[in-house]
């Protein structure tokens, strides 16, 4: 047993949400304490070889989950200091004002959120500074009002990117710059790769560590704890308030007594650590509502087009997010995929003869078609054993359907005859969210409008799963502004 220790606030993950909480809690000199279950990919690590990544795989844990018929898998998970933005691509982008309001899809209702964008907008503008955003708001018709600028401009486009752009111009349909979370120069004297799904190895990407965490740890009352497992929360005497964090590092248990707890160890470890507890599930809402983006990856070829790019994901298209163009429902959002080398692609498909995969890869503009998944109380993470069992019900695939053939159609008309598709499974964490949910009524939400559990006042959390949805677009950003959002709250308590 390694003993008691108090400390003022106790943050359980390094990700997004915590990464970016303790960045915002630091100054105010409270005692703070991160668990982190994974540890720093070292500077040396293969985070530029494909063959590491996506088959060797030097980073993705050994933990396996249940799926929905009780067969074990390997999650796509990382465990990593930073979490799983060291693998992200770098979109940083805002969910759109109407989807914070109850909208309409082919598959059902998104429903509203508690509050509405404007009360979010100026933590959108304090995230964008705070993970050095490179953007043009003017671009996408669809983009909110922001309160500023974006700190940085856009990462340009590369030749043959810019070409296909142009194309689709020319056919009526206008790609819109992506916000980008990338020091162009510093990750390109790393290697010359894409970002979007390389482990950053803190050469120029801006995720959980390297600007929340990096922040946070400049002061000296914040600690990291790495390889800290956390086992399970206890409530104290009152019934009420969490007691204790009791968390396993090197085979030894430890007990933490913190003021407060904020749990931001992603959607399903979050929701898996409640219900291993027993606690903050009063409305039997924790696990409830798991939503993982539908999520399609394509290739369109052309053999006239020579893609030489490197990075490419600078761009994405958002004409039919509020609807389909004709009227009808929304589909969903469209970006490059970060460059599919013939490595990659051989990695995906090993069949390929690795000269055909030169030449898809020397001929093609590659895509990542996202539609939002529906909140289902049904849809769900639940423990099978002790172990995380992900029942995860797709729902509004006839809009993902709609916005695969609708881009189908488009590149073609652009000048890309061959275009090929491939829906990404369970496997996958396509933006996984919703299952500690957020909502104004204790009766069908885990947390507050402000994170804080309706059950326990001393329990925020700050994750992905408070999103009450998933929207169509890249969650990075908005975890990062409820994060901060957050952060006022708890700061009222450290101060009271």
């Amino acid at each position: 047993m390694g003993g008691r220790r108090v400390t003022d606030v106790v943050i359980i993950g390094s990700g997004m949400g915590g990464a970016t909480l303790a960045a915002a809690l630091a100054p105010t000199g409270a005692r703070i304490t991160i668990l982190e279950r994974g540890h720093q990919i070292p500077d040396d690590a293969p985070a530029r070889d494909p063959w590491r990544i996506y088959v060797n795989s030097a980073f993705r844990s050994d933990e396996t989950w249940l799926d929905e018929a009780g067969r074990p898998f390997e999650p796509g998970n990382y465990y990593n200091v930073g979490g799983n933005t060291k693998l992200y691509g770098g979109v940083l982008i805002r969910y759109r004002a109407e989807d914070f309001e109850e909208q309409h899809h082919a598959g059902g209702l998104s429903p509203a959120w508690p509050f509405r964008y404007d009360e979010l907008a100026p933590w959108y503008d304090r995230a964008e500074q705070l993970y050095q955003v490179r953007g043009d708001a003017s671009s996408d018709a669809t983009e909110p009002p922001h309160g500023q600028p974006y700190p940085y401009p856009p990462i340009p486009d590369e030749p043959a990117v810019a070409e296909v752009r142009a194309r689709l111009e020319r056919v009526g349909v206008r790609p819109f710059t992506l916000p980008l979370g990338v020091d162009l120069n510093r990750w390109l004297a790393g290697g010359a790769t894409g970002w979007d799904g390389y482990p950053d190895t803190r050469c120029g990407k801006m995720d959980a560590e390297t600007c929340g965490l990096a922040e946070a740890l400049r002061h000296e009352t914040v600690e990291l704890i790495t390889g800290a497992e956390v086992m399970g929360l206890t409530v104290g005497a009152d019934n009420k308030r969490i007691g204790e964090v009791i968390y396993r590092k090197d085979g030894e248990e430890h007990r933490l007594r913190p003021a407060l707890v904020a749990l931001c160890a992603g959607a399903v470890q979050s929701a898996a650590l409640l219900l291993r507890s027993g606690i903050a599930n009063s409305s039997d809402r924790v696990g409830r509502c798991f939503m993982n983006h539908n999520a399609t990856a394509m290739i369109a070829i052309d053999p006239r087009f020579r893609n030489d790019a490197i990075y490419q994901k600078t761009w994405g298209i958002n004409a039919w997010y509020h609807s389909d163009g004709a009227g009808g429902p929304p589909l969903g959002n469209v970006q490059l995929l970060g460059r599919v080398t013939p490595d990659i692609l051989k990695t995906q498909v090993p069949r390929l003869p690795m000269p055909l995969a030169r030449w898809v890869s020397g001929h093609a503009i590659d895509l990542y078609l996202i539609s939002e998944d529906l909140p289902d109380p049904e849809s769900r993470v639940v423990l099978n054993g002790g172990k995380v069992q992900l029942l995860w019900r797709r729902s509004n695939m006839a809009a993902h359907k709609g916005l695969v053939a609708k881009t189908k159609e488009t590149m073609k008309k652009a000048g890309f005859p061959i275009v090929l598709s491939r829906l990404f499974d369970g496997r996958v964490p396509s933006h996984q969210c919703g299952t500690v949910r957020l909502g104004g009524d204790p009766q069908n939400s885990v947390v507050d409008p402000q994170c804080r559990s309706w059950d326990h006042p001393n329990l925020f959390v700050a994750d992905a799963g408070a999103l009450p949805t998933s929207a169509a677009v890249n969650p990075s950003l908005t975890v990062a502004a409820l994060a901060l959002r957050a952060a006022e709250t708890i700061k009222k308590e450290i101060a009271a």
